[in-house]
Formats: C-alpha cells, structure tokens, sequence
C-alpha cells in the first residue's frame, strides 16, 4: 500500500503563466491587504519556522505559514469570502472606489443594498468565513453542508448567525443543490468553486487568499530571504493552491519555487485530473470521505485548474493516515520547534514532505524535485482545530496510525 502518489504536470500550457498573471496582476495583493487590514482586529498570522525539522528532514529550511489564527476563525477561508462579498458590494451599488470598512458596514451602504442573503456551500471553513463576513455586514447568510460534516464545524457556522442546511450528499452536491436553491430564492451565491457562468466571484476569493503571499513575502524578506525555493499547498477544489502557486508565478515566472500540490487519495480529483493527461478538470467519483474534510472535493474547480495546469510541477495523492501523522507532528515538535495546533487539511503537506525526504522508497521523487540541504520549504498551515473531537481522536488517541510493514 503506498504512502503517497504522484504525478507530473504533462500539460501543453506548463510554464506559460498567461492565466496566472491574468488572474493575479502585480497589484491584487496590495489591494487584497489594504482591505483586509482595515477589518477591525485583523492581525498578519506567523510564519513559523521549524528548524529542527528541517535539520532532521535534511533541507535547508522549512516555514509554515499558521492560518490558524486568523481572526480567531480558524481557518484561511474568511480571506477570500470578505473579499468577494467586498467586491460583490461595490459592483452591486456601481461604485469602483476603494470602500473603507467602516463605510462597507455604514447604513448608508445598507440603504442602497437592501438586505442580502449570502448563500454558499462548505466543508465548514470556508461557509463559516462567509457567515461571519455577511453577520458583519448586518446580512443574513445559508450556508450548505454535506451530511458527514461534523457537529462542531456546524455550530461554529451557526454561532454567526447562519441557516445551515444540511445535504443528503458530499460536498459536490450541496454545491449543486445551492445553486439551483439560490436561484429560486433570490440569493447571492459567495462559493470558492467556479463553474459555467461562474467565474467573477470565485476569482475574487482566490485574489483575497493572495494576502498570504503578500504576507509572507514580507516576513521571509524581514529574515533576509528574497523566495521560497518550494511550495507544498493542500488542494480541495485547488482555490488556495492556485492563489498562492499562481500568484508566486505571475510575479516570477520561470523563477518561481518548485510547486506541488497534495490531495486525499480519496477526493484527487487534481491528481487525477492531471493523470488522465486530456487537459481537462474532471471529476473523482465516490461518497470522498477522507478525514481531510477540507479537501473533500471531487470536481476541481475549472479557473483554478487553468492556473494549475500552467504552474504546479507534481501532484501527489495521500492517504488519511498522512494527515494524521502531519498532525501529530505539528502537535509534538522537536525540541526547540514551536507547536502548531494543525487540523487533518492543515497537516498533510508536512508528513508528505516527510516521506518524500526521509523514505528510500522516495528517492527518485526527492531528486527529481530537487530537495537537499540548501531548500527553502513553505507549506501552509491552512486550519487549526476546527474539529475537536477528531482532532482528540487523531492526536490523543492515534487515529489512523501509519501502517508499519
């Protein structure tokens, strides 16, 4: 049974950039960042690094940029929801210029929108960032859930004031079903997946997540280092990848880190997508119940996939027990790392980097994508606790051990 599966990137458009640096102009970024740095409380999250990690794995560095604080929510996704609702306001009352926070929540901004209702669907994450943005706003919010979404993750959606309605299906069909319910209703849909007829809001969440690179950059420059020399992003329907690995590409071009992405075995519709080699996002079939709750997607997300194809060198499947062990790693460092409270998405990239350095088995890959000793390794960690009865059961308990041959 293998660890970890991966595959190259085949595609024609690979190393072209044209749909990243459409996608992510120089500027977005500063934008991104100005807008969020005037919500009330919003703070830049750590860029940890774990030095005796790296010293143990045999690369020069590793860095792990901690969402799991930010704005006390856990989670990255309220990047991207706020700046899409953002957008979405302005565009609805015609203005173009730059809003403050305090005028975007202002009676007199309600006045000309009316009241709205934000509609999305979500593993927990990124409907919990959607409902906060929108209580925030003084709007009202329906937040779409599949049916093995945990208990915990629905009260931290309700707790913003939200409607929760849960489907009897994964998380590709709330989408679905959020979408033709959103027409009936008169809803504003806020999803972090394009499709068909789709495309404006989604892209402005995937801009709003670009404040972590902007972010980054800064605290890696603060260290005297100009880039990282890779990047390992977790992927669901590859929004976050594509912000962070094609904003690093709009900017650098042939120049950018070495890029990949991981995804459950059980929901790798990237991975997948690029193994069947057409050029074209296709679907992971199945009920994707993987612990990676926040991956759990079987259908990639069509504009994030024109950035990938051009940007992400490998993509590699990994079983649940990955993430688990990545878990448990953040949550008992080497002596003279810090902890990291790392939910099962937020973990993965650091027990594959793991395997990929330290398991004979791995060899070829390890040279193939040039880890050693002078590599400068960003992973994100894109969630904290945000199931705490799993994350007892994986880190107190050992859930999903690794398998020992």
């Amino acid at each position: 049974m293998e660890k970890i599966t991966w595959v190259e990137n085949t595609h024609p458009n690979y190393n072209k950039f044209d749909n990243s640096q459409r996608m992510f102009p120089r500027e977005i970024s500063r934008d991104t960042r100005k807008f969020h740095d005037g919500i009330p409380g919003f703070e830049m999250t750590p860029l940890k690094s774990l030095r005796k990690m790296a010293n143990f794995l045999g690369v020069g560095g590793i860095w792990v940029k901690d969402e799991s604080c930010r704005l006390s929510l856990n989670s990255f996704k309220v990047l991207g929801g706020s700046y899409a609702i953002y957008r979405f306001i302005k565009k609805l009352i015609g203005e173009d210029r730059e809003f403050s926070y305090e005028e975007l929540i202002s009676n007199d901004v309600k006045a000309l929108t009316g009241e709205i209702t934000f509609a999305t669907a979500t593993d927990g994450n990124h409907g919990r960032g959607v409902a906060w943005a929108a209580s925030k706003l003084g709007h009202k919010s329906v937040i779409y859930v599949h049916k093995n979404t945990s208990q915990s993750r629905i009260d931290a959606i309700l707790s913003y004031g939200a409607t929760v309605k849960i489907i009897d299906g994964n998380y590709d069909d709330a989408v679905d079903q959020v979408s033709i319910d959103a027409k009936i209703n008169g809803w504003e849909v806020i999803s972090d997946t394009s499709w068909e007829g789709y495309e404006e809001i989604p892209t402005w969440i995937m801009q709003g997540y670009t404040t972590i690179v902007s972010e980054v950059q800064e605290q890696f420059g603060a260290q005297g280092i100009l880039y990282p020399t890779h990047i390992f992003v977790q992927a669901g329907v590859g929004a976050l990848a594509a912000s962070i690995i094609g904003h690093y590409h709009a900017i650098l071009g042939k120049n950018s880190p070495i890029s990949v992405i991981v995804e459950p075995d059980k929901a790798a519709c990237l991975y997948e997508s690029m193994k069947i080699g057409d050029g074209n996002p296709h679907n992971f079939p199945g009920d994707l119940d993987s612990i990676m709750a926040g991956l759990a997607c079987g259908q990639p997300s069509p504009i994030a996939w024109d950035v990938l194809v051009e940007s992400v060198d490998l993509f590699i499947a990994a079983k649940d027990y990955i993430a688990a062990e990545g878990m448990r790693m953040y949550a008992v460092p080497l002596k003279g790392d810090p902890f990291i409270v790392s939910g099962e998405s937020g973990a993965v990239t650091l027990a594959t980097l793991k395997h990929i350095m330290l398991d004979e088995e791995f060899t070829d890959l390890r040279e193939k994508l040039k880890l050693d000793a002078n590599s400068k390794v960003l992973l994100i960690n894109s969630e904290g606790n945000t199931d705490p009865i799993n994350f007892r059961r994986v880190v107190w308990e050992g859930s999903k051990p690794l398998p020992h041959r």
